[in-house]
């Protein structure tokens, strides 16, 4: 459920209605609805009812510092992946000791920073990072608490580019691998075994991959125990998928029984990692359609958002609905694709569909877009990024303003010959 509907065919957001934040702000620019943001953690969460856990939202899905803000005073944690984002963490106010860091690559600086703040742990994805975080801990006279990212070879049935969970992708360590990896950590003076950690991979619509990656971590933390190593926590990722199109994802109540199911005689802390499945339906893009323009073959509707703005149609071919802010104006749908006005012809925003038949100045909303909408823009062709904003009631609050151009320069120099 989301709170982004049609009252007399005008569309709002909560209590405002959507074409007068454009007015206002221009176009184009996400919008989030903040009822829609907390009804999804807290229904996510409280699934989990009764069983020790901690919901440290992904922060890569959508890392707006007010959102995260938002699920900090709801009790929630944040799950990282660069300095960066541990920096909007901490500027949000989400406690360091809620704080689990991810991610292949983490930097010298990032992983100091990370010590220096007393995070909740390191997920550790190479036996390199391992003996580095033990060395820079050493450096810092700090001990490192960690849990080791195992890779158990499951399909997460997903696209292949967000599938992180099978042996030919790049994250974690096999599970025979983990094994030699704990012993190494424990025997290394500046580390603390904390965690075992997986994640398999993002849009996952079936609980079966879930059940099936627990039950080898379940075999895994049964192991360690034998070896002397005790696992208090246990993160399971993130991954659960939403509805874009015509998908059929469990819900999160579905997705909680099976996981307490699997882990019944397990005493450990759940990590819970969710990010599309909290912020994805609670956002749209609003864009204008600047020209309509008719060829041989088909009609193009052109618009002032570009792949620059929202890349996942053009990165994963992902569907996302396209729909008339105003559906008197636009009347009946017609057979087109909507595009940026980039130089690219994987500039799209949807393609071959049945969309509103709308006409120059005409607003439209792209649909399911508070995850990985923001968060992967860039400013290529020197395009400005555009403003975020939240709804809330029958308020609005610009929570993001909208690049200058001077912004795009600031940095630069220029140097004479």
């Amino acid at each position: 459920m989301h709170h982004f509907n049609y009252r007399d065919d005008e569309m709002f957001c909560e209590d405002v209605p959507i074409a007068a934040i454009a007015d206002a702000v221009g176009t184009p620019f996400y919008l989030y609805s903040h009822a829609t943001l907390k009804r999804h953690f807290m229904i996510f969460n409280e699934a989990f009812s009764g069983l020790e856990r901690t919901v440290c939202y992904s922060a890569k899905a959508n890392s707006n510092i007010s959102i995260l803000k938002l699920f900090a005073d709801l009790g929630g944690g944040l799950d990282i992946v660069s300095g960066g984002e541990l920096y909007r963490g901490l500027k949000a106010g989400v406690p360091p000791e809620r704080i689990v860091y991810s991610g292949v690559g983490k930097r010298v600086d990032e992983i100091d920073f990370a010590l220096d703040t007393g995070i909740l742990m390191f997920n550790v994805e190479s036996l390199e990072e391992l003996e580095r975080i033990d060395g820079r801990a050493g450096m810092l006279n700090k001990t490192a608490p960690v849990a080791i990212r195992v890779n158990p070879d499951v399909d997460p049935k997903t696209h292949p580019y967000i599938s992180t969970g099978m042996k030919k992708n790049k994250f974690g360590i096999d599970t025979q691998t983990a094994i030699e990896a704990y012993q190494v950590a424990s025997r290394l003076k500046n580390i603390d075994i904390i965690g075992v950690d997986c994640h398999i991979g993002s849009q996952i619509t079936e609980v079966g991959p879930f059940e099936d990656a627990l039950t080898n971590l379940k075999k895994l933390i049964g192991q360690l125990r034998e070896m002397g190593i005790a696992i208090r926590y246990l993160d399971m990722g993130g991954g659960l998928g939403i509805t874009y199109e015509d998908e059929s994802p469990p819900q999160p109540d579905e997705y909680a029984r099976a996981i307490v199911d699997a882990l019944k005689g397990e005493s450990v802390h759940l990590i819970l990692e969710p990010g599309r499945v909290v912020v994805g339906n609670a956002g749209a893009l609003v864009t204008r359609v600047l020209y309509r323009k008719k060829g041989p073959d088909k009609v193009f509707l052109i618009t002032d958002a570009g792949m620059n703005d929202l890349m996942r149609p053009m990165l994963y071919q992902a569907y996302h609905a396209v729909q008339a802010v105003d559906r008197k104006r636009a009347g009946s749908s017609i057979l087109a694709d909507v595009v940026g006005p980039i130089c690219e012809s994987s500039d799209f925003l949807a393609k071959d569909r049945e969309v509103p038949d709308a006409k120059s100045g005409d607003l439209l909303a792209v649909m399911s877009a508070g995850a990985y909408g923001y968060t992967m823009s860039s400013n290529y062709c020197s395009r400005l990024k555009v403003p975020e904003v939240m709804a809330r009631g029958d308020q609005y609050h610009v929570i993001k303003t909208r690049q200058s151009y001077e912004d795009l320069v600031a940095g630069e120099t220029i140097i004479s010959l």
